[in-house]
């Protein structure tokens, strides 16, 4: 016991030398070992986790726990820090919700001291290994921690037990325009249309494409058809574009011999560039054009 007290104690570190992090895990120690310093605690005295990157909780499921709360109490106590005014949550921000929607006042709880880097990594591993987060606070979530930590994906995806596709594709989503980020959130468009949409580079299609994702019930096949044919589409006009700028560029060289003039096509016009009259005059006269002096 007393060794695993000692571990403990090097707090988040313990929990970062762990070849793969398990937050329920290191939750439980916690409450293991403070298991004599459950207090009740006002819950309108407990404010979030400054630090909190969850912006959107499923208001079903707080429903469920609610219902189960109001059945059975709160289970696990939650964790909070004390601050100035009152409390500040480290772990528990679903129970503590739940609870109130139960009709609870107070709920159990632990206090223990952490600082704002540990309440910031703290909140960033509850939050990835909760799976009602959603795809968009997940992908921040994921990001913050591997720019904390200086983590690779593949280090991250190790760590974590996700796999290097799944981290890399989640994180595509950031990418993403606001708009689309929105409807991600909101689950209007799944997270496989998301993947899709955020391997394409035009934000205006990118949302032009999440629209009818939802007016049209496009299946993710079928998004990904259109986005085939997008792409095709760019790279005909492009290769188009190309031929045609080296197709002008070869008259331009014809002019340019023939006039020894700088000349430039664009837009089906002919530039001829000339310095003064006198250039002008032996321009004119290069092209056979007669002309006489007033």
């Amino acid at each position: 016991m007393e060794t695993k007290k000692k571990a403990l104690g090097k707090g988040l570190e313990q929990l970062f030398s762990n070849t793969v992090i398990d937050f329920d895990d290191f939750e439980k120690d916690i409450v293991e070992e403070n298991s004599s310093n459950v207090v009740e605690i006002k819950i309108d005295d407990i404010r979030s986790n400054p630090y909190q990157p969850r912006k959107t909780f499923d208001t079903e499921s707080l429903n469920e726990l609610a219902k189960s709360i109001k059945e059975y109490g709160v289970v696990q106590p939650v964790i909070v820090k004390k601050s100035i005014k009152g409390y500040e949550l480290v772990a528990g921000e679903r129970r503590t919700k739940a609870a109130k929607i139960a009709g609870l006042d107070k709920i159990p709880a632990i206090i223990k001291d952490f600082d704002d880097q540990e309440m910031m990594e703290i909140a960033l591993i509850e939050n990835i290994q909760r799976e009602d987060l959603n795809p968009i606070d997940e992908a921040t979530s994921i990001n913050n921690i591997i720019k904390l930590r200086g983590y690779t994906q593949e280090e991250f995806a190790s760590k974590f037990g996700k796999s290097r596709t799944y981290v890399t594709n989640i994180l595509g989503l950031l990418k993403l325009p606001d708009d689309v980020k929105k409807l991600v959130e909101k689950k209007s468009i799944s997270m496989s249309h998301a993947r899709v949409l955020s391997k394409i580079e035009d934000d205006d299609k990118v949302i032009d494409l999440a629209k009818k994702v939802i007016t049209d019930n496009l299946s993710v096949r079928e998004l990904e058809n259109m986005s085939r044919e997008e792409k095709v589409v760019n790279k005909i006009t492009s290769n188009k574009k190309n031929n045609h700028d080296t197709k002008y560029r070869m008259y331009e060289n014809i002019l340019m011999d023939k006039l020894n003039q700088k000349v430039r096509i664009n837009k089906n016009k002919i530039e001829i560039y000339f310095d003064g009259t006198e250039e002008l005059e032996e321009l004119l006269i290069s092209m056979n054009i007669k002309f006489e002096d007033e």
